[in-house]
């Protein structure tokens, strides 16, 4: 019995120090999202663009996008829009054509999935007469501020390369699980997002509000078609000392499935790509990091190792809770300051607050702070049967149906 004993002293030990290490480093990251730099869009429109807009079988949500994105404030004359009607079996490219801009057909059920979409319409782009300078890409059920491409415009002439926008909510008090989604990106955009943009860190890629140059999609070739496409673009990109930006002055709002049954399945996808991609790129890049000394690097490392840290803290609390019973009550942070107990604490359940605040969130949005826990109990099981399932790479479609106006959002 004394070796099982220390063999859970031991375990419980090297958990506590893993998840206090990557704690205080991610607490202290987002403190720099508390301001904001004066970044203003200052640049007269030079770059074209090709507009891409993923669908599959979207002719609920694909009007009101090609409506909002034909009345950008930028001159029509400098983008194209194309749809990606991705096997479709409904009428979207023909909505598509009704509203005067190419619907680019493809038919190919071996190979289904957004990314491998991309990949097609990508190849297709480059054979065109008109080449652009960036690419831009948006899911059909997104809707987009009004200057998008100016800002976009502006960080490109400004030298970036790949440039992630604000990713907002389109219906985030539809039900409780959309308001635990909005809260969510409300408090990444601030603490994550404009946090490590900040501090110079690499962005991660949300899969839509993306832009990025021409050039650099030329001379890396798209090659992310795995379920999580953004993300294993943007690990390429850091892989090769690219690193994404972020861009706060503009917004994509996105929808997010209204009931607990569509959001598992959409996270579940979500999670057996990240898995995926953290196998297959966190090694080369922790190595890249090692030998260029680049801090970003490791950045991004921590950041595909996200969904194993949720699982450690998880073991660990099971781990607790036996020692707990076992052994008596037990106290974790006796050969701690009181200060810096109390101190981490109390910030770290003060951030989301603040950054509600500082996003300029309704109050009743932050009713969905006191969602955050029973939202976060909803991915464990995620978290668990996605380790176990990662090789699998099924896409499965997210059915959209809330179709409203870019108006209605303002």
């Amino acid at each position: 019995m004394s070796a099982l004993k220390e063999l859970i002293e031991g375990l419980f030990i090297g958990f506590s120090t893993t998840v206090g290490v990557i704690s205080t480093y991610q607490t202290l990251v987002s403190c720099a999202g508390l301001f904001r730099k004066n970044e203003a869009i200052t640049t007269e429109p030079k770059k074209t663009f090709a507009v891409l807009i993923a669908a599959h079988n979207e002719s609920a949500v694909i009007g009101p996008l090609i409506e909002n994105l034909k009345k950008l404030d930028y001159p029509r004359e400098m983008y194209d829009i194309f749809v990606i009607c991705d096997n479709c079996t409904d009428n979207t490219a023909e909505i598509v054509r009704q509203h005067g801009v190419y619907a680019c057909e493809r038919f190919d059920t071996s190979k289904r999935g957004k990314g491998y979409g991309i990949e097609w319409m990508l190849e297709n782009l480059w054979a065109m007469p008109r080449q652009y300078d960036a690419v831009v890409m948006f899911d059909a059920d997104n809707l987009v501020e009004k200057n998008f491409l100016m800002a976009m415009n502006d960080r490109l002439c400004k030298g970036a390369r790949v440039i992630q926008a604000y990713l907002d909510s389109k219906n985030p008090f539809d039900s409780w699980i959309t308001l635990s989604y909005a809260v969510t990106y409300w408090f990444t955009n601030r603490m994550w997002q404009l946090a490590r943009h900040n501090l110079g860190l690499p962005n991660t890629l949300g899969g839509t509000g993306l832009c990025i140059e021409s050039d650099l999609l030329k001379e890396m070739g798209w090659g992310a078609t795995s379920l999580t496409e953004d993300l294993e673009f943007a690990t390429r990109c850091i892989e090769r000392g690219i690193y994404p930006t972020w861009c706060h002055d503009t917004k994509v709002y996105d929808e997010k499935p209204i009931d607990l049954k569509s959001s598992m399945r959409q996270r579940l996808r979500w999670m057996q790509g990240h898995y995926d991609v953290a196998g297959r790129y966190i090694g080369s890049v922790v190595k890249n990091g090692v030998k260029q000394r680049r801090i970003g690097m490791f950045d991004s490392a921590f950041y595909l190792f996200q969904p194993m840290y949720v699982l450690i803290v998880s073991l660990m609390s099971l781990l607790f809770i036996g020692r707990f019973f076992e052994w008596g009550t037990f106290n974790t942070v006796s050969y701690l300051p009181d200060w810096a107990v109390y101190g981490s604490t109390a910030l770290f359940y003060l951030l989301p607050v603040l950054a509600l605040f500082l996003e300029k969130v309704p109050l009743r949005g932050y009713l969905g702070l006191l969602l955050l826990p029973i939202f976060f109990l909803t991915w464990l099981p995620i978290f668990i049967y996605a380790f176990f399932t990662k090789n699998n790479q099924e896409w499965s479609h997210t059915v959209h149906t809330r179709s409203i106006r870019i108006e209605e959002m303002q």
